[in-house]
């Protein structure tokens, strides 16, 4: 007999606010968050979400939403979701939550995307210092491939992932993330030799009630008000997985999550047409609603037998993930590499964020000369599917980190060649560009010194 239709466990209304849907969303991390929804070991169900911003963003010719954008809001998730073996025992603190991703794709009648880059002000980017400004592209799909009005001369097909799936954190897992990250965001930048290369602020994003929503606890209760103002917030992963943005998560790829609740509460969003490795710019996959068709085993006991502690507690362990058989095929590819000396010229020990961020320079400056803006390609290498790798980390003083570019996402040959890239008029603008407001503040940007800016 043929298996039954997945059923729907969180059903999303894309014309509805995050806070008005059947199953009321949250958007922070806390073990008292009740769950919306039981499901059971070995079922396969479906659960619907809402882009990150819960629709706050629009498939419009303006880039002024993503400049105003109050990021306390962020991420909207569908769930808690509450995990129980065959026997209707839920699953247990230690045990492993195995979570297999059988299908995924963008809600019906909601095909299309964005990608961007927050103002310097509001959060910036890995490149804030040279890209200040907020900026937009908005992306459809045609089945598996998406094309970008803002981008033209590009199309790829995607490979579709959840940025978020995790677990609950306990209530002593939750004390360990807010005071190590409380001490982080007390720190002065100007202790951390990093903050010179990096401008991304804030360094850590602490519990905030603005802007909370924590699923059927109603705001204004003295439950609300309490949780509200230590739940942990969801922008960075943590050791249950979370905002992990592993682009290759994609069909029949298992996550292999810690369980620190009883049910394990799993939770997941921030659904992702496409992304490149890092996702640059910050906001910066093809950000979409979109839908998961999960399965569920609990392997009991699992923490202790397969994940080791990398801290002093038991609780500093962190998710395996294995990847599906599904992704797009390239076989040519162009490089570019970056060592750890930053921009001043200044050399840095074995770092791979300068590294990195040297890299994505180089393939930037480069692309640039194929008429396409900075602006475009900045966007363009946080969301195609390039790959980026550590390619050395012993060999002192420099790490080396590369990028690597499918050369067949472009209408043209982007191969160096004989004779000069063409200039000046002789030069296809890619026009239109990408959105982008002004940016209205006063910190300095970051030029190279060998060229015109």
């Amino acid at each position: 007999m043929a298996p039954l239709t997945p059923r729907i466990v969180v059903p999303i209304d894309v014309k509805k606010r995050p806070w008005d849907q059947k199953l009321p969303l949250h958007n922070r991390w806390h073990p008292d968050i009740p769950p919306v929804a039981d499901v059971i070991e070995g079922e396969l169900f479906r659960v619907e979400m809402v882009d990150w911003t819960g629709g706050r963003i629009g498939d419009n010719y303006s880039a002024e939403d993503i400049k105003t954008i109050d990021t306390t809001i962020t991420h909207y998730l569908s769930g808690p979701l509450r995990v129980l073996d065959a026997k209707g025992v839920p699953a247990k603190p230690g045990d492993l939550l195995v979570v297999e991703i059988c299908n995924l794709g963008p809600l019906p009648g909601d095909e299309w995307g964005y990608t961007a880059t927050f103002d310097r002000e509001n959060g910036g980017g890995f490149l804030t210092d040279h890209f200040p400004c907020a900026t937009k592209a908005i992306w459809y799909f045609e089945g598996i491939y998406a094309y970008s009005p803002n981008i033209p001369g590009v199309r790829f097909p995607g490979l579709t992932h959840p940025g978020i799936v995790g677990t609950a954190p306990s209530v002593e897992l939750l004390q360990i993330w807010n005071e190590r990250e409380k001490k982080l965001a007390e720190t002065d930048v100007r202790l951390l030799k990093l903050c010179d290369v990096v401008h991304q602020r804030p360094l850590a994003n602490l519990p905030t009630a603005k802007n909370c929503l924590l699923g059927k606890i109603k705001e204004g209760t003295p439950e609300w008000g309490k949780i509200a103002n230590e739940a942990a917030r969801t922008i960075p992963g943590r050791e249950n997985g979370g905002n992990c943005d592993i682009k290759n998560l994609s069909r029949g790829s298992k996550v292999y999550l810690p369980v620190f609740v009883e049910g394990a509460n799993l939770s997941t969003g921030d659904m992702h047409f496409s992304q490149g490795d890092g996702e640059v710019s910050f906001c910066g996959a093809i950000e979409m609603s979109g839908f998961l068709e999960l399965k569920c085993e609990i392997i009991r006991g699992g923490m202790r037998e397969y994940l080791t502690p990398m801290g002093p507690t038991p609780l500093h362990v962190n998710p395996i993930f294995e990847i599906g058989p599904v992704e797009p095929r390239f076989s040519e590819w162009l490089v570019f590499e970056g060592i750890s000396v930053d921009e001043a010229g200044r050399q840095h020990f074995l770092d791979a964020t300068v590294a990195y961020k040297h890299a994505v320079l180089n393939a930037i400056d480069y692309l640039s000369r194929f008429g396409y803006s900075k602006e475009q390609v900045y966007l363009l290498l946080s969301c195609c599917p390039c790959e980026g790798r550590i390619s050395g980390i012993v060999d002192a003083p420099n790490a080396v980190a590369t990028l690597a570019i499918p050369t067949s996402i472009f209408d043209q040959d982007i191969r160096p060649k004989s004779g000069k890239v063409p200039r000046g008029p002789q030069v296809v603008k890619r026009l239109p560009d990408v959105l982008r407001c002004t940016y209205d503040g006063a910190l300095p940007i970051t030029q190279n010194p060998c060229m015109d800016s």
